[in-house]
Protein backbone atom coordinates (compact mmCIF):
# COMPACT_ATOMS: atom_id res chain seq x y z
CA UNK A 1 0.00 0.00 0.00
CA UNK A 2 1.52 3.34 -0.97
CA UNK A 3 -0.37 6.89 0.06
CA UNK A 4 0.11 9.81 -2.28
CA UNK A 5 -1.51 13.14 -2.14
CA UNK A 6 -4.82 13.93 -3.30
CA UNK A 7 -4.73 16.46 -6.17
CA UNK A 8 -7.82 18.74 -6.80
CA UNK A 9 -8.66 16.80 -10.15
CA UNK A 10 -12.20 15.48 -11.58
CA UNK A 11 -10.81 12.02 -11.67
CA UNK A 12 -9.58 12.28 -7.84
CA UNK A 13 -12.58 14.25 -6.82
CA UNK A 14 -14.93 10.82 -8.42
CA UNK A 15 -12.51 8.23 -6.90
CA UNK A 16 -13.00 9.68 -3.73
CA UNK A 17 -17.01 9.49 -3.96
CA UNK A 18 -17.04 6.36 -4.91
CA UNK A 19 -14.77 5.71 -2.20
CA UNK A 20 -16.95 6.64 0.20
CA UNK A 21 -20.15 4.71 -1.52
CA UNK A 22 -18.49 1.73 -1.02
CA UNK A 23 -16.88 2.23 2.75
CA UNK A 24 -20.40 3.55 3.82
CA UNK A 25 -23.46 1.53 1.99
CA UNK A 26 -23.67 -1.16 4.78
CA UNK A 27 -23.38 1.45 7.78
CA UNK A 28 -26.33 3.39 6.19
CA UNK A 29 -28.68 0.02 5.28
CA UNK A 30 -28.06 -1.12 8.82
CA UNK A 31 -28.87 2.27 10.36
CA UNK A 32 -31.86 2.44 8.22
CA UNK A 33 -30.23 5.37 5.99
CA UNK A 34 -31.66 4.62 2.44
CA UNK A 35 -28.83 6.26 -0.04
CA UNK A 36 -29.90 7.78 -3.38
CA UNK A 37 -31.26 5.39 -6.13
CA UNK A 38 -27.95 4.75 -8.52
CA UNK A 39 -28.58 6.77 -11.31
CA UNK A 40 -31.29 9.23 -10.02
CA UNK A 41 -31.05 12.69 -10.18
CA UNK A 42 -30.74 13.04 -6.53
CA UNK A 43 -27.46 10.53 -6.78
CA UNK A 44 -25.81 12.56 -8.77
CA UNK A 45 -26.90 15.78 -6.97
CA UNK A 46 -25.22 14.48 -4.04
CA UNK A 47 -22.07 13.05 -6.02
CA UNK A 48 -21.58 16.59 -7.33
CA UNK A 49 -21.56 18.23 -4.14
CA UNK A 50 -19.45 15.64 -2.86
CA UNK A 51 -16.77 15.93 -5.76
CA UNK A 52 -17.04 20.15 -5.20
CA UNK A 53 -16.12 19.16 -1.29
CA UNK A 54 -13.29 17.45 -2.11
CA UNK A 55 -11.57 19.54 -4.48
CA UNK A 56 -12.24 22.47 -2.60
CA UNK A 57 -9.91 20.52 0.31
CA UNK A 58 -7.63 18.86 -1.73
CA UNK A 59 -6.64 22.98 -3.29
CA UNK A 60 -7.19 24.53 0.32
CA UNK A 61 -5.63 21.77 2.61
CA UNK A 62 -3.71 19.89 0.31
CA UNK A 63 -1.06 18.08 3.29
CA UNK A 64 -4.75 17.13 5.25
CA UNK A 65 -5.68 15.14 2.25
CA UNK A 66 -4.84 11.66 0.60
CA UNK A 67 -5.58 8.47 -1.52
CA UNK A 68 -4.10 5.08 -0.22
CA UNK A 69 -3.70 2.22 -3.30
CA UNK A 70 -3.00 -0.63 -3.32
CA UNK A 71 -1.75 -2.12 -6.40
CA UNK A 72 -2.65 0.87 -8.42
CA UNK A 73 -6.23 0.86 -7.15
CA UNK A 74 -7.51 3.31 -4.61
CA UNK A 75 -8.71 1.40 -1.30
CA UNK A 76 -9.28 4.53 1.06
CA UNK A 77 -9.26 8.74 1.09
CA UNK A 78 -8.98 11.11 4.15
CA UNK A 79 -9.94 14.80 3.94
CA UNK A 80 -9.06 16.68 6.63
CA UNK A 81 -8.93 20.57 6.93
CA UNK A 82 -7.47 23.43 9.53
CA UNK A 83 -9.48 26.41 10.34
CA UNK A 84 -7.99 28.99 12.59
CA UNK A 85 -6.62 26.36 15.16
CA UNK A 86 -8.78 24.19 14.90
CA UNK A 87 -8.46 20.66 12.65
CA UNK A 88 -11.49 18.93 11.53
CA UNK A 89 -11.74 15.65 9.71
CA UNK A 90 -14.33 15.47 6.33
CA UNK A 91 -14.34 12.15 5.41
CA UNK A 92 -12.14 9.06 6.33
CA UNK A 93 -13.45 6.20 4.02
CA UNK A 94 -11.88 2.47 3.48
CA UNK A 95 -13.82 -0.04 0.98
CA UNK A 96 -15.52 -3.07 2.45
CA UNK A 97 -12.29 -5.34 1.02
CA UNK A 98 -9.57 -3.69 2.67
CA UNK A 99 -10.82 -2.87 6.15
CA UNK A 100 -9.33 -3.78 9.18
CA UNK A 101 -5.75 -4.04 7.57
CA UNK A 102 -4.56 -0.66 9.10
CA UNK A 103 -4.96 1.45 5.76
CA UNK A 104 -7.70 3.99 7.73
CA UNK A 105 -5.03 3.80 10.93
CA UNK A 106 -2.65 5.01 8.52
CA UNK A 107 -4.95 7.27 6.81
CA UNK A 108 -5.62 9.31 9.81
CA UNK A 109 -2.34 9.45 11.07
CA UNK A 110 -1.31 11.22 8.25
CA UNK A 111 -4.28 13.89 8.56
CA UNK A 112 -3.69 13.94 12.41
CA UNK A 113 -0.29 15.23 11.66
CA UNK A 114 -1.58 17.89 9.10
CA UNK A 115 -3.60 19.14 12.43
CA UNK A 116 -0.16 18.91 14.89
CA UNK A 117 -0.10 22.54 15.20
CA UNK A 118 -4.15 23.20 16.02
CA UNK A 119 -5.13 22.94 19.77
CA UNK A 120 -8.78 22.46 19.35
CA UNK A 121 -10.31 19.13 16.69
CA UNK A 122 -13.32 17.67 16.05
CA UNK A 123 -15.11 14.81 14.49
CA UNK A 124 -18.53 13.92 13.48
CA UNK A 125 -18.40 10.15 13.84
CA UNK A 126 -20.61 7.29 12.42
CA UNK A 127 -21.67 5.01 14.81
CA UNK A 128 -19.06 2.20 13.38
CA UNK A 129 -17.37 0.97 16.98
CA UNK A 130 -14.44 0.77 14.92
CA UNK A 131 -13.86 4.48 14.38
CA UNK A 132 -15.20 5.36 17.66
CA UNK A 133 -12.27 3.29 18.98
CA UNK A 134 -10.07 4.46 16.51
CA UNK A 135 -10.88 8.43 17.29
CA UNK A 136 -10.48 7.69 20.97
CA UNK A 137 -7.09 6.43 21.01
CA UNK A 138 -6.28 9.42 18.93
CA UNK A 139 -6.97 11.57 22.44
CA UNK A 140 -10.44 12.41 21.16
CA UNK A 141 -13.67 12.69 23.54
CA UNK A 142 -16.67 11.04 21.99
CA UNK A 143 -19.86 12.74 23.00
CA UNK A 144 -23.41 10.57 21.73
CA UNK A 145 -25.04 11.90 19.26
CA UNK A 146 -28.86 11.87 17.62
CA UNK A 147 -30.63 12.62 14.63
CA UNK A 148 -33.90 14.18 14.43
CA UNK A 149 -35.42 12.79 10.98
CA UNK A 150 -39.43 12.70 9.54
CA UNK A 151 -42.10 14.77 7.89
CA UNK A 152 -42.18 18.00 9.29
CA UNK A 153 -46.17 19.79 10.70
CA UNK A 154 -45.68 23.30 9.90
CA UNK A 155 -48.43 24.32 11.99
CA UNK A 156 -46.67 22.90 15.12
CA UNK A 157 -43.51 24.79 14.67
CA UNK A 158 -42.99 27.49 17.36
CA UNK A 159 -42.26 31.20 15.64
CA UNK A 160 -39.85 32.39 18.72
CA UNK A 161 -41.26 36.03 18.88
CA UNK A 162 -41.50 36.63 15.09
CA UNK A 163 -38.03 37.25 15.29
CA UNK A 164 -36.66 38.63 11.47
CA UNK A 165 -35.06 35.81 9.31
CA UNK A 166 -33.97 36.67 5.61
CA UNK A 167 -31.88 35.19 3.20
CA UNK A 168 -28.28 35.31 2.92
CA UNK A 169 -25.48 35.32 0.26
CA UNK A 170 -21.62 36.37 -0.30
CA UNK A 171 -22.37 39.86 1.27
CA UNK A 172 -22.47 38.02 5.41
CA UNK A 173 -19.51 36.03 4.60
CA UNK A 174 -18.11 38.26 7.48
CA UNK A 175 -21.09 37.75 9.73
CA UNK A 176 -20.68 34.14 9.27
CA UNK A 177 -17.46 34.27 10.14
CA UNK A 178 -18.28 35.61 13.34
CA UNK A 179 -20.65 33.95 14.39
CA UNK A 180 -18.29 30.83 14.07
CA UNK A 181 -15.81 31.98 16.35
CA UNK A 182 -18.46 33.10 19.33
CA UNK A 183 -19.94 29.02 18.78
CA UNK A 184 -17.06 27.02 17.94
CA UNK A 185 -13.89 28.91 18.38
CA UNK A 186 -12.80 29.69 14.66
CA UNK A 187 -14.24 30.56 11.41
CA UNK A 188 -15.36 28.30 8.73
CA UNK A 189 -13.43 31.03 6.64
CA UNK A 190 -13.14 29.89 2.62
CA UNK A 191 -15.52 26.46 3.10
CA UNK A 192 -18.67 29.44 3.08
CA UNK A 193 -18.14 30.25 0.03
CA UNK A 194 -18.42 26.85 -1.49
CA UNK A 195 -21.29 25.94 1.21
CA UNK A 196 -23.00 28.50 -0.93
CA UNK A 197 -22.61 26.89 -3.76
CA UNK A 198 -23.49 23.52 -2.83
CA UNK A 199 -26.66 24.23 -0.86
CA UNK A 200 -30.21 25.01 -1.60
CA UNK A 201 -30.20 28.26 0.35
CA UNK A 202 -28.04 30.19 3.41
CA UNK A 203 -31.04 31.97 6.46
CA UNK A 204 -29.12 34.82 8.45
CA UNK A 205 -30.59 36.35 11.26
CA UNK A 206 -28.72 39.54 12.94
CA UNK A 207 -30.03 41.87 15.63
CA UNK A 208 -28.99 43.67 18.25
CA UNK A 209 -29.41 40.65 20.84
CA UNK A 210 -27.01 38.54 18.69
CA UNK A 211 -26.61 36.68 14.86
CA UNK A 212 -26.80 33.62 13.34
CA UNK A 213 -26.90 31.43 10.36
CA UNK A 214 -28.57 28.69 8.72
CA UNK A 215 -27.77 25.99 5.90
CA UNK A 216 -30.66 23.81 3.85
CA UNK A 217 -29.93 21.88 1.52
CA UNK A 218 -33.30 19.99 1.12
CA UNK A 219 -34.74 18.20 4.04
CA UNK A 220 -31.39 18.80 5.39
CA UNK A 221 -30.11 21.05 7.55
CA UNK A 222 -26.86 20.97 7.05
CA UNK A 223 -24.92 23.80 9.39
CA UNK A 224 -26.65 25.64 11.86
CA UNK A 225 -24.78 28.24 14.13
CA UNK A 226 -26.03 31.01 16.46
CA UNK A 227 -25.28 33.35 19.75
CA UNK A 228 -27.94 32.36 21.45
CA UNK A 229 -30.34 29.47 21.68
CA UNK A 230 -33.40 31.52 21.18
CA UNK A 231 -31.98 32.90 17.67
CA UNK A 232 -31.14 28.95 16.97
CA UNK A 233 -34.48 28.13 17.39
CA UNK A 234 -36.04 30.20 14.97
CA UNK A 235 -33.02 29.63 12.20
CA UNK A 236 -34.20 26.07 13.04
CA UNK A 237 -37.95 26.20 12.35
CA UNK A 238 -37.70 28.77 9.35
CA UNK A 239 -35.17 26.17 8.00
CA UNK A 240 -37.78 23.35 8.51
CA UNK A 241 -40.85 25.53 7.30
CA UNK A 242 -39.57 26.05 4.52
CA UNK A 243 -38.41 22.51 3.55
CA UNK A 244 -40.29 21.62 0.11
CA UNK A 245 -43.92 19.79 0.69
CA UNK A 246 -43.39 16.00 1.29
CA UNK A 247 -39.43 15.72 1.94
CA UNK A 248 -38.87 14.39 4.98
CA UNK A 249 -36.51 16.45 7.41
CA UNK A 250 -33.19 15.25 8.54
CA UNK A 251 -31.11 16.58 11.23
CA UNK A 252 -28.21 14.81 12.20
CA UNK A 253 -25.15 15.02 14.84
CA UNK A 254 -27.06 16.56 17.71
CA UNK A 255 -24.80 16.45 21.34
CA UNK A 256 -27.19 16.92 24.44
CA UNK A 257 -26.44 20.51 24.36
CA UNK A 258 -28.50 21.25 21.40
CA UNK A 259 -31.72 20.47 23.31
CA UNK A 260 -33.05 23.66 21.59
CA UNK A 261 -33.10 21.73 18.34
CA UNK A 262 -34.87 19.08 20.24
CA UNK A 263 -37.10 20.98 21.35
CA UNK A 264 -37.95 22.61 17.74
CA UNK A 265 -38.07 19.16 16.32
CA UNK A 266 -39.80 17.20 18.56
CA UNK A 267 -42.47 19.72 18.45
CA UNK A 268 -42.78 19.95 15.21
CA UNK A 269 -43.35 15.96 14.68
CA UNK A 270 -39.81 14.38 14.03
CA UNK A 271 -38.37 11.57 15.38
CA UNK A 272 -34.75 11.42 17.26
CA UNK A 273 -32.96 8.76 17.19
CA UNK A 274 -29.39 7.94 18.84
CA UNK A 275 -26.66 8.02 15.92
CA UNK A 276 -23.15 8.31 15.76
CA UNK A 277 -20.40 10.67 18.17
CA UNK A 278 -19.33 13.93 17.83
CA UNK A 279 -15.54 13.12 18.44
CA UNK A 280 -13.77 16.61 20.03
CA UNK A 281 -10.40 17.04 21.51
CA UNK A 282 -9.45 20.40 23.62
CA UNK A 283 -13.17 22.21 23.31
CA UNK A 284 -16.73 21.71 24.67
CA UNK A 285 -19.41 20.90 22.07
CA UNK A 286 -20.25 23.86 20.79
CA UNK A 287 -23.68 25.32 21.30
CA UNK A 288 -26.17 26.41 19.97
CA UNK A 289 -24.33 24.63 17.26
CA UNK A 290 -25.36 21.64 14.36
CA UNK A 291 -21.90 20.44 13.21
CA UNK A 292 -21.61 19.85 9.32
CA UNK A 293 -19.96 16.74 8.96
CA UNK A 294 -18.23 17.81 5.74
CA UNK A 295 -17.30 21.14 7.09
CA UNK A 296 -17.56 20.46 11.18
Amino acid sequence: MILRPLHDSAADARTVAEIARAAFAGLWAAEGRAAPAPGSAQAAEARARSEIRTRHLAATDPGGCWLAEDEDRAVGAVLALRREGLWGLSLLAVVPEAQGKGVGRTLLDHARAYGTSCLRGVVCSTSDPRAARRYHAAGFRLHPAMDLTGPVDPTLLPDHGGIPVHLGDASHLALLDSVDRATRGAAHGPDHAVMLRMYDELLVVDTLAGSGYCYRQGGRITLLAATSQRLAGRLLSTALARIPPGVPAELRNLTAEQDWALDVGLAAGLTVTPSGYVALRGMRPPAPYLPSSAFL
